[in-house]
């Protein structure tokens, strides 16, 4: 990209409020919340194509931002 990394995290810490971890892993959620709700793929699939190796981690993580797990979006 041309930049260093602690110029690269002072630009995305300026432009969106937050860590870079914690900007990455909100989209990664959104990104679940979308594939949850077409119903089209199960939670272990969903949680390996937004980047969670670990199906268990990512339903801890999405209750911890969403309030309810995945299972019941995916209902």
């Amino acid at each position: 990209m041309g930049i260093s990394k602690p110029q690269l995290y002072r630009k995305i810490s300026a432009l969106t409020g937050r860590s870079p971890v914690s900007f990455i892993c909100d989209k990664r959620l959104q990104k679940a919340l979308s594939l949850l709700k077409e119903n089209k793929y199960n939670i272990s699939e969903i949680a390996l194509e937004v980047g969670y190796n670990n199906p268990s981690y990512f339903s801890k993580c999405f209750n911890e931002k969403y309030g309810v797990n995945p299972s019941q979006i995916a209902i």
